[in-house]
């Protein structure tokens, strides 16, 4: 069986009983190193960069296809900018059938984003741009007087900096969640030019306010 665990946003503390169970009865766990450090109890484990990432998703559908028990740890929540997508297109190709496939599901950091600024998180536009750089598709609900929660796919100034490139007020205001759930994490609400000019790590969630 190939599980799919959600590790939530990245503290211990937002991990679930479910997620901690399957990895303590997996054969292999599968992550990043930050993932694989929150688990205290972890039989095998094959840890993961950017770099290798497809290479190590491909050799975790060969050892579940194999007869082993794995589990492949995923920021957040699995169906959202996680790992689900790339390896239902590996299993596909490995003729995996997704019946083998059990997806735990996590907190996101989006979700972690709403509950700190107390957005009703259903009534707002939700969208990821994780590995994309066409991030157009933004511009087609910015004005829909709802809020848009974002997981930019560059860096947060330049996401500000696209929208006032392509017609945004520069004084609409944002709020940048960084490091979610981290010791030093951080909750900063500006208008989007000051964002434009501001530095922030890869590890964001952008909130932009509705008109």
């Amino acid at each position: 069986m190939l599980y799919i665990v959600g590790i939530g946003p990245g503290s211990k503390e937002y991990l679930t009983q479910k997620a901690m169970a399957i990895v303590k009865q997996a054969e292999i766990t599968v992550g990043s190193k930050r993932a694989i450090d929150l688990f205290d109890e972890i039989n095998e484990k094959i840890i993961f960069n950017v770099k290798d990432l497809d290479e190590k998703l491909e050799a975790s559908v060969n050892l579940a296809k194999s007869g082993k028990d794995i589990a492949i740890l995923s920021t957040g929540d699995p169906g959202f900018s996680g790992v689900l997508k790339p390896i239902k297109r590996i299993a596909k190709s490995k003729d995996f059938s997704e019946d083998n496939i059990k997806v735990i599901p996590g907190i996101s950091s989006l979700q972690l984003a709403a509950s700190e600024n107390k957005i009703s998180w259903d009534d707002a536009n939700i969208m990821t741009f994780h590995g994309r750089e066409n991030i157009e598709d933004i511009l087609d609900v910015i004005n829909n007087g709802k809020k848009t929660i974002a997981l930019p796919s560059r860096k947060v100034k330049d996401m500000a900096q696209f929208l006032i490139d392509n017609g945004i007020d520069k004084n609409r205001k944002a709020i940048v969640c960084e490091r979610l759930s981290y010791p030093d994490e951080k909750i900063v609400e500006n208008t989007l030019e000051e964002i434009s000019k501001s530095e922030f790590t890869y590890m964001c969630v952008m909130v932009i306010h509705e008109i």
